[in-house]
């Protein structure tokens, strides 16, 4: 069923829609209010068929969801993000700098603050997407030690 576009009477004030700004994205609110606004304007002779009316209620409910799981997922990526910015404290790691030089000093600290942790290597704040290898640092300073013999029963 084609949905006709409503036109303001002499009568309506128009300041109140004027204040508003347009949506740009397709939301659960905006899918109720076009659903509402089509069951209020359907031709009382020939109503809306209820399997269409449960086809839209049902992908209402798919986008609601999946808007869910995309945010849900962009919240995990952040945390693996802190993690691997946080298990880096004390290792020797490798970044290239601005002037594409390749810089090796031990991480200090790590910062949160921006969107993509920042790891403190030699007194300088590199973004983790910068990184480009890791060593570990206790590996640096332990030699390996011979190995003991096995013992025999």
């Amino acid at each position: 069923m084609p949905i006709e576009a409503v036109v303001a009477t002499a009568g309506t004030s128009t300041a109140a829609a004027s204040d508003r700004t347009p949506k740009q994205t397709m939301d659960s609110e905006v899918f109720m209010h076009l659903l509402v606004t089509q069951l209020r304007n359907q031709d009382p002779s020939s109503p809306m068929d209820t399997n269409q009316m449960i086809s839209q209620t049902t992908e209402l409910a798919s986008m609601e969801q999946l808007t869910s799981m995309a945010k849900m997922d962009e919240e995990n990526f952040s945390l693996q993000m802190r993690i691997a910015a946080a298990a880096l404290i004390g290792q020797t790691v490798t970044y290239t700098n601005d002037d594409g030089v390749a810089i090796t000093g031990t991480a200090k600290s790590v910062s949160y603050a921006a969107g993509v942790p920042t790891v403190n290597i030699n007194g300088e704040d590199v973004l983790l997407d910068r990184i480009s290898g890791v060593v570990d640092g206790a590996a640096d300073q332990t030699p390996d030690a011979p190995k003991a013999p096995a013992a025999t029963a």
